[in-house]
């Protein structure tokens, strides 16, 4: 019996898409973490790299906690914050607008996909020198590096979130009477928030990504700036604690998006 339940449980954890239980799940999460720690300790404490390149777990966490201590610290996070959040809102405000329009028109579609397609490839740091040009140096251009960085992506991705509600489900409420915005109003557009909420919560991602990128106009604060300045005079240990200030504060944003995904639409499976 006990070979059975054995097998049942190897069988559930390698089947395609199978559910594991959370703390099978929380156990992979902790063992990944250990294993990097354990080869950045061997690494380090070894000497087998030297420690201005790579320095000690524990020489980190004291650099971590002299910067929660520094005011410059968090005005740097805050201004980054500041950062992202206009980029990722300035390229909601113009992208979900313009997503759903390509996706609910085809005179749309191909008026703003095949640019967009072509636009997207373009990386954000090759607009930089335009940016300074049309916006100088100041917050509004670092703001306008991780627009770019997003917009395009954003507006492709709900373009194809609104294409993937079935067209039955409209047909249905035009054949109970509805008008054709009505049908945008009361059924397409909810029935693509779950989708979109699944989409920002990308999007977001990348938003942090384009941090440093966006810190390199003219930066004199910012997690990114931070890192830069650090690594002109080889403290990698300061490189290390901004790395992970931003990857904790990308962290927070993306457990944000999947908590809201599960409040909100708690039908729906995903968001873990």
């Amino acid at each position: 019996m006990e070979t059975l339940v054995k097998k049942r449980r190897k069988s559930t954890l390698f089947a395609i898409r199978g559910e594991i239980s959370r703390k099978s799940y929380l156990s992979g999460v902790v063992l990944i973490i250990a294993i990097l720690l354990l080869f950045w300790s061997v690494m380090s404490y070894g000497n087998l790299v030297n420690r201005t390149f790579l320095p000690t777990p524990d020489q980190v966490l004291r650099q971590f906690g002299i910067q929660l201590q520094n005011p410059v610290f968090w005005q740097n996070v805050w201004i980054s914050i500041f950062r992202v959040g206009g980029g990722f809102l300035l390229a909601c405000i113009i992208g979900i607008p313009l997503g759903i329009l390509a996706g609910t028109y085809k005179f749309a579609e191909a008026i703003l996909v095949p640019p967009t397609e072509f636009i997207r490839y373009m990386p954000a740091t090759a607009f930089i020198p335009l940016i300074m040009v049309w916006a100088g140096i100041g917050e509004w251009a670092k703001v306008l590096v991780i627009f770019l960085g997003c917009f395009f992506q954003l507006m492709l991705m709900v373009a194809d979130n609104t294409r993937s509600v079935s067209n039955d489900l409209l047909q249905t409420s035009y054949t109970l009477g509805a008008k054709r915005w009505q049908v945008i109003e009361k059924v397409l557009i909810p029935a693509l928030l779950p989708d979109l909420m699944n989409t920002l919560r990308l999007i977001i991602g990348w938003a942090w990504t384009y941090l440093v990128v966006a810190e390199l106009v003219a930066a004199s604060s910012g997690l990114g700036f931070s890192i830069m300045k650090a690594q002109r005079f080889l403290n990698t240990d300061q490189i290390f604690v901004g790395i992970i200030a931003i990857g904790l504060l990308g962290l927070l944003t993306d457990r944000t998006f999947a908590y809201c995904h599960k409040r909100f639409f708690p039908w729906l499976e995903g968001g873990r």
